[in-house]
């Protein structure tokens, strides 16, 4: 019978190994310097940051109307606010699961506040149309997160952050136009 090395020296010599791999990976991985490479003689080609150009909003579509008056479009899920005078300002928006037609319409009614048809708390509330048993209004989440509504749901709500839908609703009076377009 041959003695060699009892397995528990061969199972203590090889923990010992990994335990020393490690603390070396550990050391590493602490911040010690890294040590650079000589220079070579190759220049380095140099990396320029590139800053996308400012985009420009884009402009109004045209359809149904001129003049003071929200557009809203279906497709892009964005709304413009075309003032008397002054800047147009321009958002995206979160629609409803019910659409609005394209067409022009009025501002029937407004609401400060109160609770959506999905249960959410909203704010600054400008109806336009009733459509498919609903109404489709702008109005901002109280808590300003613009979330897709379930499938599920039935609503008409176009949901937009606090700021933009203050912009709504202080360029709108019952009876201003709001103009849809696909």
């Amino acid at each position: 019978m041959s003695r060699g090395i009892p397995s528990w020296a061969a199972v203590s010599g090889l923990t010992a190994g990994a335990m020393a791999v490690v603390a070396v990976f550990a050391v590493q991985a602490s911040g010690s310097p890294v040590k650079t490479p000589v220079a070579s003689h190759k220049p380095h080609p140099t990396v320029t940051a590139t800053h996308p150009a400012p985009t420009t909003p884009p402009p109004v579509p045209q359809g149904g109307d001129t003049g003071k008056r929200i557009v809203y479009s279906v497709g892009k899920h964005r709304v413009w606010v075309v003032p008397k005078s002054g800047p147009v300002a321009t958002f995206l928006v979160q629609p409803g699961t019910v659409p609005a037609r394209p067409g022009v319409y009025y501002v029937s009614k407004r609401k400060p506040a109160g609770v959506g048809s999905d249960g959410v708390s909203i704010e600054h509330i400008v109806y336009f149309e009733y459509t498919a048993e609903t109404w489709v209004a702008f109005a901002a989440p109280v808590d300003d997160k613009l979330t897709k509504p379930a499938p599920s749901l039935h609503t008409g709500a176009i949901r937009a952050h606090r700021a933009d839908a203050t912009r709504i609703w202080n360029n709108t009076v019952v009876g201003s136009t709001v103009v849809v377009v696909p």
